[in-house]
């Protein structure tokens, strides 16, 4: 089964690390990636850039609406995802528990439907 794994985090949790704790952190993860690319289980892996980059895109109406920077009221942000292909939802959550940026922030576990539903 495939998974997306959804890596939130607060952006100012990072920003706070000093220098070497975010080489060290940025090691470990670079690390834990390789360690699972190895295994044959991990498809993709990216960090995505900071949240006050984005944009929101919606359409209602015919109209099109465009919100810049965060727009979620949380302090958590979308910064990154893995996918990954494992037996079960099961060892698709002691994966992402493995993830090390799980001890700051939050890892969405989500199934991947393989194609879209009639």
């Amino acid at each position: 089964m495939k998974f997306l794994c959804l890596a939130y985090e607060e952006e100012s949790t990072l920003n706070a690390l000093s220098d070497s704790e975010w080489r060290a952190l940025r090691q470990e993860t670079l690390d834990w990636v390789e360690s699972l690319r190895d295994s044959g289980c991990l498809i993709d892996a990216r960090p995505l850039k900071s949240a006050r980059t984005a944009a929101m895109v919606r359409v209602r109406s015919g109209a099109l609406s465009v919100t810049d920077g965060p727009f979620a009221e949380t302090k958590e942000q979308l910064g990154g995802f893995f996918l990954i292909e494992v037996a079960d939802r099961q060892e698709a959550i002691r994966l992402a528990a493995t993830w090390p940026s799980a001890r700051l922030g939050a890892i969405e576990v989500r199934p991947i439907e393989e194609e879209l539903p009639l």
